[in-house]
């Protein structure tokens, strides 16, 4: 199904985002993962594209077994980093080839070593621009977006960054997945902003389980969101206890979720990190239906 299709008549949709696992053991660990995930039906899988495009011809890969061997949607991302314009609409082609239908259209991080971004020569500088050319080459694709509900960290405010969302809306895109966050009225003022800016266009939440203090505050150093100090406060307090901390991390997702639910999101799109525990125990508590047939082939 098609992003543009996906949230019409009121489904509630669930996705799942992984990332290209570096070597063989890490892609016998991701499989595991998918056939844990898959059985809830998630709407969509999203495969992200790497560092510089480093991992662009295995985004499509994965995406390929997703939809061949899970037989379950996948959304490949793509961005702007490194590549001319005839470049993109190959790798565009390449997809289509594969069979994938969605794509998740950002501009991406600068490569390592830059601080600001700086477009290929022939390439593109921003979102809207990779949106524009998806439309115009492709334009049956179902194509999603990101959204900042903190705003991104580069926008001087939080008004330009809504002037740069309306952008990517404007030039085709079916649907916006926010960055992670804690904190929910962060998303609901953003989602009110959106709608007084004229963006009509679902806005799914994006949620990321903690399951390690550590690795979360790492992640957390690379984004504009707030980690809410009584979460903190009680992660700190059991810092030598992964365990704990886990236990801790999902009740607060829990949380997150059912309050988000309840306030009408079309969706939640969970960033799994490529393991599925987490994943697992917050779709049941949430009663999202499990399958129990043999997913794989």
């Amino acid at each position: 199904m098609r992003i543009s299709e996906l949230y019409q008549g009121g489904t509630f949709g669930l996705s799942v985002e992984i990332f290209p696992p570096r070597n063989e053991s890490g892609d016998a660990e991701l499989f595991k993962t998918l056939e844990e995930l898959v059985r809830y039906q998630p709407a969509f899988v999203s495969c992200t594209y790497g560092a510089g495009g480093s991992t662009s011809k295995r985004t499509i890969e994965l995406c390929a077994l997703i939809q061949n061997q899970l037989h379950n949607t996948a959304t490949a991302h793509f961005t702007c980093v490194n590549s001319t314009r005839e470049e993109l609409v190959e790798w565009l082609q390449n997809a289509v080839d594969a069979g994938i239908t969605n794509i998740m259209a950002l501009r991406g991080d600068p490569p390592a070593g830059q601080e600001t971004f700086v477009p290929a020569d022939g390439g593109l500088k921003y979102a809207n621009e990779l949106v524009s050319l998806i439309r115009k080459h492709f334009p049956d694709m179902g194509i999603g977006v990101a959204g900042y509900p903190e705003c991104h960290p580069e926008a001087s405010d939080a008004e330009v960054d809504l002037t740069n969302l309306k952008r990517k809306v404007d030039a085709g895109a079916d649907a916006i997945y926010t960055q992670l966050f804690f904190n929910n009225e962060h998303f609901y003022q953003f989602r009110e902003r959106c709608l007084k800016a004229g963006i009509d266009r679902p806005i799914v939440p994006g949620i990321m389980p903690i399951t390690e203090y550590r690795r979360i505050q790492r992640i957390m150093s690379m984004c504009s969101s707030e980690f809410p100090a009584d979460l903190v406060n009680e992660l700190e307090a059991v810092q030598d206890d992964l365990e704990a901390q886990f236990e801790i991390g999902v009740e607060y997702a829990i949380r997150q979720c059912e309050q988000l639910i309840k306030e009408g999101v079309p969706g939640i799109h969970f960033y799994v990190l490529n393991r599925s525990q987490a994943c697992k125990r917050i779709f049941d508590a949430l009663g999202f239906p499990e399958t129990q047939e043999n997913i794989a082939t």
